[in-house]
């Protein structure tokens, strides 16, 4: 793979490289790519038969199926077990010394991020477009136009969410560690997004966390444009928009973290 990445040279060669790593690697791991897949849906399915018949969210029609409100946020469940799965590689390629070597070589650090973050985010979207699919089980049809603000707005979260992965796996030794810290950050954001309980009927504290948690308008935009129930609230466009910022930042400050501890992760 070093000589590989030699033989291409510039930005987007490294980057390519990189990526195919990515994704040959999860592909060989299947129990990775059963586990990211099943376990939202164990959820959805126990989650939302025992919530179904009390269920009703604040501003809509009576009647409203837990099962059908809460396919949007299994979705994101889905992005969010990839994207920890996936960078992990990074804790494992620098215990291989494989991102040592990469680090002395000439490749950007730009590919670095791009490859990584990319590989990610086409193995998680991937993988969401395939639960995708199930939609009309839940009562939601599909249409193109559908299909593609989801997977527009899924693409969002994903790169979101697997730039805060990588930035966590450049500063840490070890993948337990690792474990720990995603699921104390990563599983409260999304418990927190509306996902799991609407932000309208919570308390004022928990409401203003909701409110200002990113992943809020990520969760609220795949809802829109699958037409699943929802609450009033900001529009499908404005929440592509901030979707789209939140992941500008984090890869923004993966790119700014690699650059500036160029000694390589958890150093």
């Amino acid at each position: 793979m070093n000589a590989t990445l030699a033989a291409r040279p510039g930005l987007l060669g490294p980057m390519i490289s990189l990526l195919e790593r990515e994704i040959l690697r999860f592909v060989r791991q299947r129990s990775r790519l059963i586990s990211s897949a099943l376990q939202p849906l164990l959820f959805w399915i126990l989650l939302g038969t025992g919530f179904r018949a009390s269920f009703q969210v604040p501003g809509t029609s009576a009647g409203s199926d837990y099962l059908t409100w809460s396919f949007p946020g299994i979705l994101v469940l889905v992005i969010l077990f990839t994207a920890v799965f996936s960078t992990i590689s990074i804790i494992e390629d620098r215990q291989a010394g494989f991102l040592q070597a990469v680090l002395a070589s000439p490749v950007p650090r730009l590919a670095i991020v791009l490859g990584k973050v990319l590989g990610a985010t086409i193995l998680a979207v991937g993988e969401a477009g395939l639960v995708l699919l199930a939609a009309p089980l839940a009562g939601l049809p599909l249409s193109v136009s559908s299909i593609f603000l989801a997977l527009l707005a899924l693409t969002g979260i994903s790169l979101a969410l697997t730039g805060i992965g990588f930035c966590m796996a450049w500063r840490m030794d070890s993948t337990q560690g690792f474990h720990m810290v995603m699921n104390l950050g990563l599983l409260p954001m999304w418990l927190l997004s509306g996902a799991f309980f609407p932000l309208a009927g919570t308390a004022p504290w928990l409401r203003l966390v909701m409110t200002i948690n990113p992943l809020t308008y990520g969760v609220r935009a795949v809802r829109l444009a699958l037409g699943a129930p929802a609450a009033p609230g900001p529009s499908l466009a404005m929440s592509l928009g901030i979707t789209a910022l939140f992941a500008a930042a984090t890869l923004a400050t993966a790119v700014l973290l690699v650059r500036t501890r160029a000694d390589g992760p958890g150093k």
